[in-house]
């Protein structure tokens, strides 16, 4: 069979200047579908082949998709100016929370608005680093000790106010996701390193603090054996799948761990041990691959960004998807506390989803939306 190559490359830059057109980054949404495609099928088998799962978590995955393809079409710079108002609705948004909110699982965490019900903790892991990076926009690198001072005032102001729900590993990490932006407008490493001393002496200060789930979860990390049929429960069962996945795996559909039910949350919370169990550290390795991927076009996009807002806000989204699953990893493995934090475009349910894709879609955004600019 004779290909013809420049008929061949004609179409790959038809199709490519199609999808620029409409505001997608091809390399980006090609990493975002297979992670998606992993998704739906380790869903499908931790659920025991469950139609009913798959069906529900492919329409959020469309549903998604759609979402992130309507916030590519929104330039930059339209983000930017509505940068303030959305974090005033945001902390608005907490403090109601406190006030009326809904109490679900022993923490009071949602908002119901009409037939909505959603948490407002979800949309400030977008809008406070999109906040702090709007507050670095116009500044010089490294940033005056004022805009540090503030900057750091408004990721206390927001974690405190999720802390109190109680959620301190959603408080952390959208904490992380604020700091990461400090970072990235080059915080001198002195500061960052008298902050690590900082925390590292107020921990004792902090486990006086802490509800008694929040220490339980600590000493379980610490001893998980101490209590195998209790509160080590989770993580005991979760290193068994791992372990047993070996090389290659069981196969697919061949986890037991989750098929007999002795893995809980094995759609969401410990995913990564169903698909470590069922296609072992190939499969591991494969799937941070697919991660790192996706990273690094992220960060590719960083850094041909035009100026230093989008800058920030694509490195920090990076940042911040690294950072949710390394914690999520590392938490099933036993090497860090158990948070309850989902396994980014991965794990079964649709808020964690829907914040993703919309920062992707943003990512895309900055990227074409500069492209376009620039012709």
């Amino acid at each position: 069979m004779k290909i013809d190559l420049p008929k061949t490359h004609k179409m790959y830059r038809k199709n490519k200047g199609f999808l620029e057109a409409m505001h997608i980054d091809g390399w980006l949404l090609l990493g975002i579908l297979l992670l998606l495609a992993t998704s739906l099928a380790v869903v499908y088998s931790a659920s025991g082949g469950d139609e009913a799962v798959m069906t529900r978590q492919a329409i959020r995955i469309g549903i998604a998709l759609t979402i992130m393809f309507i916030f590519a079409q929104i330039p930059p710079n339209i983000i930017y100016i509505f940068t303030p108002w959305l974090f005033l609705m945001g902390i608005l948004m907490l403090i109601a929370v406190l006030l009326f909110g809904d109490i679900g699982k022993g923490a009071q965490r949602w908002l119901e608005i009409g037939p909505i019900r959603f948490q407002p903790s979800e949309a400030m892991k977008l809008v406070l680093p999109i906040t702090i990076a709007w507050l670095f926009a116009h500044s010089k690198f490294p940033p005056s000790f004022g805009r540090l001072v503030l900057g750091t005032a408004l990721i206390a102001l927001t974690g405190s106010l999720i802390v109190v729900q109680p959620d301190l590993g959603t408080s952390l990490l959208i904490g992380l996701s604020g700091l990461s932006v400090l970072f990235f407008a080059g915080l001198p490493w002195k500061v960052i390193f008298t902050a690590i001393a900082g925390v590292i002496l107020s921990a004792p200060v902090a486990w006086h603090f802490m509800h008694g789930y929040q220490k339980q979860r600590v000493l379980t990390f610490l001893t998980p054996e101490s209590d195998p049929l209790g509160s080590g429960y989770h993580i005991i069962q979760s290193k068994i799948a791992i372990g047993s996945g070996g090389i290659d795996g069981k196969g697919y559909m061949g986890s037991t761990q989750a098929h007999l039910e002795f893995l809980p949350e094995s759609t969401t919370d410990f995913i990564f041990s169903v698909l470590a169990e069922e296609f072992g550290l190939l499969g591991v390795i494969g799937l941070l691959m697919l991660y790192s991927f996706v990273i690094a076009r992220g960060l590719y996009i960083a850094s041909q960004a035009q100026d230093n807002f989008t800058r920030l806000i694509a490195a920090s989204f990076m940042m911040t998807l690294f950072v949710y699953i390394f914690v999520n990893i590392g938490m099933v493995s036993g090497l860090l506390p158990v948070v309850g934090l989902p396994l980014p475009l991965m794990s079964y349910g649709g808020s964690s989803l829907l914040t993703l894709m919309i920062s992707f879609g943003i990512l895309m955004s900055i990227h074409t939306h500069k492209k376009l600019l620039s012709k």
